[in-house]
Order: structure tokens, then sequence, then C-alpha cells
């Protein structure tokens, strides 16, 4: 590992709480991994695994202020659930807070928890290796997902999709539009294949 990983790594430590800290080292490792497998930029991978979840652990009040002072656009999902604002302030401090300077891994960070239209690859990897990382509380499917993640990514990033939209309507809880629409574009693109 690079310097840079290594020093933000220590950041990160002091930074999130214990078991945020732990999710966050499985998910800069699975991203490893599938950037070995996909054959993407392996410290591109495991910085945005690293700094995935940087602004997770601030309140959500607080939250919504740093947007607000930032200019973070907050959508009416957002100020309904402000947990959902960690993707898009995550990005945001991953630039000014931690010094990351490569669009590609801003944007992966941006997108981890709702996908959009037209992935990039290092965008699915980080997307996915949130959702598989090994001490995730186990989720429907989680076996299956696992293993399709190393065989076609594609075909996991839809079924992660299908299967977060299923679970989230059937708690009732707020779900953000551009899941919807992401999940919407794959779909779509699955029918074009089949």
């Amino acid at each position: 590992m690079t310097e840079q990983i290594l020093k933000l790594q220590k950041k990160m430590k002091n930074e999130l709480d214990h078991d945020r800290y732990e999710h966050t080292i499985g998910v800069m490792h699975t991203a490893a991994c599938l950037a070995m497998r996909y054959e993407e930029d392996m410290d591109r991978a495991l910085l945005a695994g690293l700094l995935h979840d940087c602004a997770k652990c601030i309140p959500a009040e607080e939250k919504i202020k740093m947007c607000k002072k930032n200019h973070i656009e907050i959508a009416e999902a957002e100020k309904d659930n402000p947990g959902l604002l960690h993707a898009k302030l995550g990005a945001f401090l991953a630039k000014e807070k931690y010094g990351i300077t490569d669009e590609s891994i801003l944007r992966a960070i941006r997108f981890h928890t709702t996908g959009c239209p037209e992935m990039t690859l290092l965008d699915k990897i980080i997307y996915i290796a949130d959702y598989i990382e090994a001490g995730r509380k186990p989720l429907p499917n989680l076996a299956e997902v696992r293993k399709l993640a190393f065989c076609d990514l594609d075909a996991c990033l839809y079924r992660i999709l299908e299967d977060s939209l299923v679970y989230l309507k059937s708690k009732g809880s707020v779900v953000d539009p551009m899941t919807e629409k992401t999940y919407l574009y794959y779909k779509s693109i699955k029918k074009e294949l089949a």
C-alpha cells in the first residue's frame, strides 16, 4: 500500500467509530480484490474503499449544516433521511479534507449508496464492495451475490439494486430516487442483452 493510503487509514481509525472503521477496512480490501479481478487500478479502489464512508459518523444535523454551508444539494429523500447525505458529503470531504483530486475516486464515493446510470468500473466496484464485504450483516441472497461479484459484475450490480429496492420498500424506508433511476437503467440494459 502507498504511504498516502496508510496515512488515511490512521485518520479514518480516529474519525470513525469502531464498527464503521472495521466495515471500511473490509470494503477497502474487497474493492482491491474486485479491482484485481476486473483489472481496475488497485490504488484507486483502495482509496475509494477507504474513504467511501468518511462522512458516515457525522451526526445528521451536522451533515445538513455542512451540505448547506458548502452548497451541496439536498434532495427531498435526503431531508427525510439525512443519513443518505454521507455519500455526497463524503465525496466533498475526500477532496477538501483528505486531498483526493482524482475525479474517478470522488465519483465512486459519491455514488456508492445509490448507484447511478452508466456507472464506471470503479463506481461498480465500490458499490458492490460496500454490499458484500466480509463483515456485512447477513442480507437476503448475500452468498449468491458474493459469488456473482467475481463472475459477472453487471449481473451482480443489478441483483443488489433489485434486492435493495425490495428490502427498502418492504421496510417502508425512504428510497432515494437515484437508486430507483439506477435500477431502471440497468433493468433496461438487462432486457436489451436478453
